[in-house]
């Protein structure tokens, strides 16, 4: 039997006076920037993240425009080099990495948690306003001599290069300790403030991803930290590490960049995994299928992501046993992912799907991803990695699991909560046909990049063999649509600010403690802390009510409707 403050609906609560929802809680833009509230937060950090994302489009759609032709078309190459780099630090630093763990995830763990806020709120401030100086750091080597390396910013050429590296590096040193101050306040808040009733099983499989990524972003991240600091060390003093004109390696930078990135990998796309597990279990009206398979399948992955660094090296003359022992583990660790594919796709056999916008963006997921991680698979085998590595092949496939992975759950998780956060509801019309316009885009932009990397494109090239043009022109095709879907979600999303609040509670059906308290949720996020007595995928209580458009538990409308009566 459920306690009454685990089963009792937000229609049986108070109404939110005015001032109670926490956008309108205080005015002013100091109340924003000096906030403890980890749901301003949550939306400082998502509209800055969407500021970066246009950013880092803009650079794309600038190369895809070079690519137009096998010569120059718009710029000259040591440009291209600029907006390649800046694309790629951008994309990576600014957007992936933060944008589903400190945008949605700082919005949205301490409610499915039904705790009042993170552990430690003033720290969840300064990660912000470090990422917001990571940024600018990165700004000022946009406007002064972009840096031209790559975003790897490998050695030698990063030492010896004139342009403005060493604010990029400043950037991302700065931007990684956000990063860990982020992944130590998930971690405590989930071990401190669950309430009472929920054990680790029956937390949401957000949180376990969230808390995978915490783990990875905590040991992994100061190795890249120090390889940062030790790069502008060698700029500043020229003592030999990385170079070897002074007597340094450049592979022991690879090694030491890798043994982060590989991880960070996994920053990007297992906060990915936990918002397609959401979306889909409530889409599907259905108990997720293998519950702790998926949730442990993200731990397995966490601890698996700091032993494959190597299978980045393969062409770096790393040992045969090495490339072998790498290879291997990179199989292995395709276990755990599929585990949650196959999961996915058992949970919704038989279950009644309804094809929201939410929705759609998971199958796109299911679809793209798949992709990603098979052709993930090609290049861990070394003999045939050895003909690809450095191609156009890796250029698709990295997009595939980042761009049709991180980005797409991204963005069809903030339609899954943009009701909760800004308690009003899209046009569901637009929000599809953009879905099914970046679909397209997203697989005319990057399937082709397969074909020319077997044909033996290599990646950043400023030129090309004119037989490539064809392939190149669909990409660029593809690229502008899905810049068209981009704009077309940005206005949708724009308008519906401009409606009175009409989000309803609970307008998925979901059953987990973010949509027991009202839209927008109040400064406080719940009246009492809630008890937890079933775990978060029972869908069974819940019944669509057409008066409000959204969900409201059985026993709330029945006894709603025996006080009317």
């Amino acid at each position: 039997m459920t306690s009454p403050s685990a089963t009792a609906d937000v229609l049986t609560a108070p109404a939110p006076t005015e001032g109670e929802s926490y956008l309108t809680n205080e005015r002013g833009i100091l109340s924003w920037l000096l906030t403890l509230d980890h749901k301003r937060i949550g939306v400082m950090y998502l509209m800055c993240v969407l500021g970066a994302f246009l950013l880092g489009g803009v650079f794309a759609l600038l190369l895809r425009t070079e690519l137009l032709t096998p010569h120059r078309t718009i710029v000259g190459h040591d440009t291209y080099n600029q907006l390649f780099t800046l694309h790629g630090a951008v994309m990576v630093f600014l957007v992936i990495i933060p944008g589903i763990p400190a945008a949605l995830g700082n919005f949205v763990l301490p409610l499915q948690l039904g705790a009042k806020d993170v552990a430690f709120p003033r720290l969840n401030l300064a990660s912000w306003y470090l990422w917001v100086v990571g940024a600018c750091f990165l700004v000022v080597s946009l406007i002064t001599n972009a840096a031209d390396t790559g975003w790897t910013f490998y050695t030698p050429y990063s030492t010896t290069t004139t342009t403005s590296v060493i604010p990029a590096l400043f950037g991302a040193f700065i931007l990684g300790f956000s990063s860990i101050f982020t992944g130590l306040n998930f971690i405590t808040t989930m071990h401190k403030l669950r309430p009472p009733g929920m054990t680790w099983f029956r937390m949401p499989l957000f949180l376990w991803a969230l808390y995978s990524t915490a783990v990875i972003q905590i040991l992994a991240t100061p190795v890249l930290a120090i390889t940062l600091l030790m790069l502008i060390v060698e700029r500043f003093v020229g003592i030999g590490i990385f170079d070897p004109a002074l007597g340094g390696d450049p592979v022991l930078f690879q090694h030491f960049f890798w043994f982060y990135s590989h991880p960070a990998v996994y920053i990007m796309i297992v906060p990915a995994f936990g918002v397609i597990s959401e979306i889909i279990a409530a889409f599907s009206r259905k108990r997720i299928f293998g519950y702790k398979f998926i949730a442990l399948s993200s731990v397995a992955i966490a601890i698996l992501g700091f032993l494959v660094w190597g299978h980045h090296m393969f062409v770096s003359g790393q040992s045969v046993l090495a490339g072998t022992i790498f290879s291997g583990i990179t199989f292995l660790i395709a276990i755990p992912t599929a585990i949650k594919v196959f999961n996915w796709i058992a949970t919704m056999y038989k279950g009644r799907i309804h094809l929201d916008t939410p929705m759609l963006y998971a199958l796109f997921f299911l679809w793209v991803f798949s992709i990603g991680g098979l052709t993930g698979i090609f290049l861990g085998v070394m003999s045939v990695d050895v003909h690809l590595h450095d191609t156009y092949f890796v250029v698709a496939h990295f997009h595939y699991v980042m761009m049709g992975g991180a980005i797409t759950a991204f963005v069809g998780g903030m339609h899954y909560w943009w009701p909760k956060m800004m308690g009003r509801m899209y046009d569901e019309k637009w929000a599809r046909i953009a879905c099914g316009v970046l679909f397209v885009g997203f697989n005319l932009t990057f399937f082709p990049q397969f074909i020319l990397g077997t044909r033996g494109m290599p990646r950043r090239y400023y030129n090309y063999l004119e037989e490539f043009q064809g392939l190149h022109q669909l990409s660029t095709v593809g690229a502008f649509i899905m810049g068209v879907a981009f704009v077309i979600t940005a206005v949708y999303l724009l308008a519906s600010l401009r409606k009175p609040c009409d989000a309803p509670a609970n307008p998925w059906g979901s059953n987990t403690l973010e949509w027991r308290t009202v839209s927008p949720p109040p400064f406080y996020n719940f009246h009492e802390a809630p008890q937890v007595t079933e775990g978060p995928y029972e869908y069974a209580h819940w019944h669509y009510d057409k008066r409000i458009q959204g969900y409201v538990r059985k026993e709330s409308l029945a006894a709603r409707e025996q006080g009317e009566g």
